[in-house]
């Protein structure tokens, strides 16, 4: 099992910025994507961005050039920097983390932290 403990959501104005934390512990090998996932009140939980150990990124087009997602893999820790934040970026946020076992693969979540952009 993976556990991931995330930190740094809050309250910030239009604008602003915060950088969100994830730290995964427990059977960490063969990770090979972490990621962020966001849930907005009444919307179904949609990809924010995601790293892979291969170095390749991926971003949701609403967020493209305001966020920046970074992994410390020696510390099995994904950051996800959010500058510029709007309104709509409200929501819980989830970190997530992909394990490929070569047979299948194995998917965790953790438990949330809440951003909330006041306008």
């Amino acid at each position: 099992q993976v556990q991931l403990v995330e930190s740094g959501g809050g309250l910030v104005q239009a604008g602003g910025s915060l950088r969100l934390s994830c730290a995964a512990s427990g059977t960490t090998s063969r990770i090979n994507v972490m990621g962020w996932y966001r849930q907005a009140p009444g919307k179904q939980r949609e990809l924010v961005a995601t790293a892979a150990n291969a170095g390749h990124t991926n971003y949701a087009d609403s967020v493209k050039g305001r966020f920046t997602i970074s992994s410390d893999n020696s510390k099995n820790t994904v950051y996800l920097q959010m500058n510029s934040l709007k309104p709509e970026n409200t929501g819980v946020y989830y970190c997530n983390v992909e394990r490929n076992l070569g047979f299948g693969r194995l998917r965790y979540w953790g438990q949330g932290t809440q951003v909330t952009v006041s306008s």
